[in-house]
């Protein structure tokens, strides 16, 4: 484990402890952020996407041309 993983897993650790009123605040101070927000909707979305198959750029601007 690396010293940034083991970082972030205190973290975890600590803020599983908390309570669920405690976990909400966290939560929401964090989503009040902008730029940690849009990050994190971008690591959902690629998290949520990393399955699909992937097609090369040819491929992607040849069919948005097709939809124009």
């Amino acid at each position: 484990m690396t010293t940034i993983e083991a970082t972030a897993e205190v973290f975890w650790t600590a803020f599983q402890a908390l309570s669920k009123k405690e976990r909400d605040a966290v939560v929401a101070r964090f989503l009040k952020e902008k730029n940690f927000r849009e990050d994190l909707i971008d690591v959902a979305i690629l998290e949520e996407r990393q399955r699909e198959p992937s097609r090369s750029l040819d491929e992607y601007l040849s069919a948005r041309k097709k939809k124009s």
